[in-house]
C-alpha cells in the first residue's frame, strides 16, 4: 500500500519548502495537501451579506492557493489530492491526520522563536505535540523529524 502523505500548505515560502521535501522525497505516495482557513481570520458563521461574500472570497483564495501547490507538484509530475476544511489550523492538522490514516506530516516552521512564538503561538509545534503521526518539519535546507 501506498504511504499518506499530507503537507500542510498556505502557499508561504516555508509551504513551498516542505512540499518540495514531499515531492522530492515521496513521488511515489499519495500526496495530499490541505489548506486550512483560519476560523478566527475568516467571517465564517457571520449573518449576512458580508459573510456570503467573505466565504466566497475565502474559498476562491483557498482555490488559488491549492492551484499552486499542484503548479508545483507537475513539475514532478504528481498529481496531489486538494483538501479545503476550516477551522483551527493546528485542530484541523492533526484531526485530518488522525481521520484519513495518513502515516507521514510534512509541514513548514515559520522560525518564529522566543516572545514572538509564545505570542504568535506555533502551528507546528502544535501539530507536533498533538499529532501520534510522524511529523517532518521543513526549514530552510534542514530537516528536523520527530515521532
Amino acid at each position: 500500500m501506498d504511504q499518506q502523505i499530507l503537507v500542510p500548505f498556505d502557499g508561504s515560502e516555508p509551504a513551498r519548502t516542505a512540499l518540495h521535501r514531499a515531492l522530492d522525497e515521496h513521488s511515489d505516495a499519495e500526496i495530499t495537501v490541505l489548506h486550512v482557513v483560519d476560523s478566527d481570520e475568516s467571517a465564517y458563521g457571520i449573518q449576512g451579506g458580508a459573510a456570503e461574500s467573505s466565504d466566497k472570497s475565502g474559498n476562491k483564495e483557498a482555490e488559488e492557493v491549492l492551484t499552486k501547490a499542484q503548479n508545483q507538484a507537475d513539475a514532478y509530475n504528481v498529481t496531489l489530492t486538494p483538501i479545503i476544511e476550516v477551522g483551527q489550523p493546528a485542530s484541523v492538522i492533526v484531526e485530518y491526520a488522525e481521520k484519513n490514516d495518513i502515516d507521514h506530516i510534512i509541514m513548514e516552521s515559520h522560525g518564529r522563536s522566543g516572545i514572538s512564538r509564545i505570542l504568535v503561538g506555533s502551528v507546528a509545534e502544535t501539530v507536533i505535540r498533538n499529532s501520534s503521526i510522524t511529523v517532518t518539519i521543513a526549514r530552510d535546507d534542514a530537516l528536523h523529524e520527530t515521532s
